[in-house]
């Protein structure tokens, strides 16, 4: 039975590395990449441990194994998470609804992963509701980062109801900064 959730237990933040693990890009087939998309960061057990401290990670369970995976990442993180250290700093500059976006209360979903078995299931949907009913009391708003190429991610995240606001390029990838913003939906 699936279900959605908040991490509760260190098994789970396990099962979340192992799952990013199987479905980073340079693990994954050029075909796979194209058609199913793929994860650009590796989060280590201790990574997610540090996160989880901040706020608990969104997970779908089948039974007692995570089959997805929306990462939350608190601006604090950049404290021991550099890539997202870069990532708060080229979009704190963003200005969105005219002002810039360090003035606006939202978090980061770090990663969005599901596991290959288990995708157009509706777990995309479950693991968004489940971050719209977890944190939409503390925050505004929902910030990632989409890779230009992961087509599949994108359109998914645009059907959950983000929008581009920002396109860069850095030594990685061309990112869409996009935004999913609870303060226009109440």
């Amino acid at each position: 039975m699936l279900f959605s959730t908040i991490v509760t237990n260190e098994t789970e933040l396990q099962q979340i590395h192992q799952l990013n693990q199987r479905n980073l890009k340079q693990n994954l087939s050029l075909q796979e990449i194209k058609e199913q998309g793929f994860v650009t960061w590796l989060y280590s057990p201790g990574l997610l441990k540090d996160m989880h401290n901040l706020a608990p990670s969104i997970i779908v369970k089948d039974n007692e194994s995570v089959v997805g995976y929306a990462l939350v990442t608190l601006k604090e993180s950049r404290a021991f998470h550099a890539d997202i250290k870069m990532m708060l700093q080229h979009l704190e500059q963003i200005i969105y609804q005219g002002k810039t976006f360090s003035s606006h209360n939202y978090y980061v979903m770090g990663q969005v992963c599901i596991d290959k078995k288990y995708r157009s299931q509706g777990i995309f949907q479950m693991l968004y509701e489940q971050h719209r009913k977890s944190y939409s009391n503390r925050f505004d708003m929902v910030v990632t980062e989409v890779s230009t190429s992961n087509l599949r991610s994108q359109k998914a995240h645009e059907k959950v109801g983000f929008k581009t606001i920002h396109t860069y390029f850095d030594a990685k990838d061309t990112w869409n900064v996009i935004v999913w913003d609870w303060s226009k939906q109440l």
